[in-house]
């Protein structure tokens, strides 16, 4: 008998993302060094044009590409030596038809000059003379002024999460600030009376705390603080204190375990206990993570996990992380690829199935293979590279079938 009156994904989703709604995050100022990871609260625009000058893209002689034009090995163009451009000064030189001009990369062009030739292109007679034995077009080797970035232009927008090359681009238009949504203060409690931290005395029957771990870096690379942690035994009135407590200061609590419905099962309790509207949804349509618990305790997002670290993780993924990045404005890229399936994959209709998978590359195609294992086996995420969803009206998928690999 199934005791669970189970949603959609679909429907989990839309709720979350309802009782989410008045959640409300403010912006504030944060030293670029310190903005990895962070989620911008409004677009950024460039101060000036990059490149700021006219400019070469390798070492070469700066020329007029009509003075190279039917250049040939036999017959090559002869130009005159009329000095060299510093690398980080101001090019002071100008050339003239038949003229060229010595440019390191990434120097000024010359005023007159429209093109460079590579050095290693290049014959040169004596200290006046140099040879050109092919045509070059205008604009060869260079980069015009605001060709890359012009001046006003957004080069970020709003809900943009940076990254190592945002950092740089940034440091290059002379930001040293940017403004950011604060962080959404997390809590996170993995209850059972058999979880003991690591270190402690692994006696018989005791488990070591994972999920604490595996959330908590989950939630800290989706931009947020887990501003508490905690084991929790199964006993309601610790749970309810301990979930009382960080409602003070936090947006969102997650719970892993207690979650389905055994009698030591309390997070449902606990939470209609602390507040309206408490639990809004107990079972989501998925395997693995069914036994999930979305609810609201006065301004507190509640988020009851399955105690299987799989499922916890699977769950977070697909219902935890949308939901943030909606209250952060995060507009998230998530990385697939095609492959093949190298083996039948059965999965029961009714529930969407989501199927741990590693990748072997291969020139004609990707080869894609189950990571077989319960969802109680930590392993089976580390030896995973991704994941792939069947639908709920799926009876599985065949050996050979193309599918989408959701990356790590």
């Amino acid at each position: 008998m199934d005791l669970f009156n189970t949603r959609s994904v679909e429907e989990a989703q839309e709720i979350l993302k309802r009782l989410s709604d008045d959640v409300y995050i403010k912006e504030e100022k944060c030293a670029l060094m310190d903005s990895l990871h962070r989620v911008l609260s409004k677009p950024i625009e460039s101060p000036h044009d990059v490149p700021g000058f006219d400019r070469s893209t390798v070492d070469g002689y700066a020329v007029k590409a009509s003075d190279t034009y039917g250049a040939s090995e036999s017959m090559p163009s002869m130009l005159t030596y009329a000095g060299e451009v510093l690398m980080g000064k101001p090019a002071y030189i100008s050339i003239g038809a038949g003229e060229c001009a010595y440019v390191p990369t990434g120097g000024m062009l010359p005023e007159g000059s429209d093109a460079v030739v590579m050095v290693e292109h290049v014959e040169k007679m004596d200290d006046e003379t140099i040879l050109i034995h092919q045509p070059i077009t205008v604009g060869a080797n260079t980069l015009k002024k605001g060709e890359d970035i012009h001046q006003g232009m957004v080069i970020l927008d709003r809900g943009h999460k940076l990254r190592p090359q945002d950092l740089g681009l940034l440091a290059g238009m002379g930001y040293q600030n940017v403004t950011v949504f604060q962080r959404l203060k997390v809590g996170i409690i993995s209850t059972g009376d058999e979880i003991i931290s690591p270190g402690g005395k692994l006696e018989p029957g005791k488990i070591i705390d994972m999920n604490t771990y595996s959330l908590s870096s989950a939630v800290i690379e989706d931009g947020c603080d887990v501003y508490a942690m905690a084991v929790v035994p199964d006993e309601l009135d610790l749970l309810k204190d301990k979930m009382a407590e960080m409602m003070e200061t936090c947006h969102l609590i997650l719970v892993s375990g207690g979650s389905s419905m055994g009698h030591r099962d309390v997070t449902k309790e606990a939470i209609d206990s602390l507040g309206k509207p408490g639990v809004v949804v107990h079972g989501i349509a998925v395997k693995p993570g069914k036994p999930t618990i979305i609810g609201k305790a006065e301004s507190t997002l509640m988020i009851g996990l399955p105690g299987q670290p799989v499922s916890a993780l699977v769950v977070y993924r697909i219902l935890v992380r949308p939901m943030l990045d909606a209250v952060l404005g995060n507009r998230r890229f998530s990385p697939t690829i095609r492959g093949r399936l190298t083996v039948n994959v059965p999965s029961a209709p009714g529930r969407e199935h989501y199927v741990m998978v590693s990748i072997d590359e291969y020139s004609d195609n990707n080869h894609i293979y189950p990571v077989h294992g319960k969802s109680g086996m930590m392993s089976m995420m580390s030896r995973a590279q991704g994941y792939i969803k069947i639908e709920k009206d799926q009876e599985g998928l065949s050996k050979g079938s193309e599918v989408n690999v959701h990356l790590f």
